[in-house]
């Protein structure tokens, strides 16, 4: 029986610059993929100074979602930068909301998975981390209702990515995973086209996507994950 994928992360490029590669392939292997994101990401770069960046991002993460063959996707509406306890309080109840709604219409045994961010947050961003709690909240709490909640996939980069170091550039960000810390490698490569078009939907981050692809090259497509069951 083909797995339902949930997909929850803080910002509308976040899966995209991050674990498209594997939610196009598990999507290519038969899974039902929705997509969930925290905010509209509208205060994020805007190099076009654009009136409505939400509005455009938005967009962006739709046309996204259709190279990925997402079935639904799902905007919970929290404000981009202001993510706190309360909010990932608040999200959790709206995600619960949002799988129980997507269980409802299929087998009761088939099997529900989430991908989110280490709980790090990846570049320390306050909102990934939000995000990646509110994931964990949901899958735990549905696991103790009896729902068939199989794992949780946290998608974390490794140290030979980052170095030893950590950055305090901007907010800080610790150094990747360790070889023995990352329970899961899905090389995705042979999909490299298709996930540099998903990235570059993202038209109003060409500059964060541009960054990634030069790089990483082909090995943007390989992801790592952290597993929790």
């Amino acid at each position: 029986m083909h797995k339902i994928l949930i997909g929850i992360f803080a910002h509308p490029d976040d899966e995209a610059f991050g674990p498209s590669g594997t939610l196009l392939h598990e999507v290519k292997n038969g899974a039902e993929l929705h997509l969930i994101t925290l905010t509209a990401g509208e205060n994020g770069r805007n190099p076009d100074s654009l009136p409505d960046l939400a509005k455009v991002r938005l967009d962006e993460w739709r046309k996204a979602g259709q190279f990925m063959g997402a079935s639904s996707m799902h905007h919970l509406g929290f404000i981009d930068g202001e993510l706190d306890n309360l909010s990932m309080i608040e999200a959790s109840k709206k995600i619960e909301k949002i799988i129980k709604d997507i269980a409802a219409t299929n087998d009761s045994s088939r099997p529900i998975e989430i991908i989110s961010t280490d709980l790090n947050g990846i570049t320390g961003h306050i909102d990934h981390i939000v995000a990646s709690r509110a994931a964990h909240q949901t899958f735990f709490k549905l696991k103790d209702q009896g729902y068939p909640m199989t794992k949780l996939r946290l998608a974390c980069i490794p140290r030979s990515q980052t170095g030893d170091k950590p950055l305090t550039d901007f907010v800080f960000m610790e150094p990747g995973r360790l070889d023995s810390e990352i329970d899961e490698i899905v090389d995705n490569r042979e999909y490299f086209d298709e996930v540099k078009s998903i990235m570059l939907a993202h038209h109003t981050q060409r500059e964060d996507c541009q960054t990634h692809l030069n790089s990483l090259k082909e090995r943007v497509a390989i992801n790592h994950f952290i597993v929790v069951e």
